[in-house]
């Protein structure tokens, strides 16, 4: 299963991945992310990754891709926010900047680099 919806505001075009995000969905995402981004006027893009629940490495490389053009995420889950941090890390940006606001405001604070020996993924 997989589907993409796209909610658009004022601010922001936000869109919803959910399901299984693999061959050949990835090129559906791909299609998706250059329609969108080809028509934001000025807004942001959102892409929200808390219902996928696989994700090949073709579909790694399309979220990379939409990182390095600017995308913001929401995600759910340690493996999602794991990836997330690891390609922010590969982008040179730090996963705050990758995270939209209201990743930050519905999950556990994200604490990068910390001295003190804990997992900070």
């Amino acid at each position: 299963m997989f589907r993409i919806s796209t909610i658009d505001t004022e601010t922001e075009r936000k869109l919803v991945v959910e399901g299984t995000l693999v061959h050949p969905w990835v090129d559906e995402l791909r299609g998706t992310l250059n329609e969108a981004g080809a028509s934001l006027d000025g807004r942001k893009l959102v892409i929200d990754l808390r219902n996928v629940t696989v994700i090949s490495r073709d579909g790694e490389k399309a979220i990379f891709e939409s990182m390095k053009e600017g995308a913001k995420f929401s995600c759910g889950g340690v493996l999602t926010r794991h990836l997330l941090t690891e390609l922010a890390h590969r982008c040179h940006s730090k996963l705050n900047d990758v995270l939209c606001g209201g990743a930050r405001r519905n999950e556990a604070p994200i604490h990068e680099g910390g001295s003190d020996g804990k997992d900070t993924a």
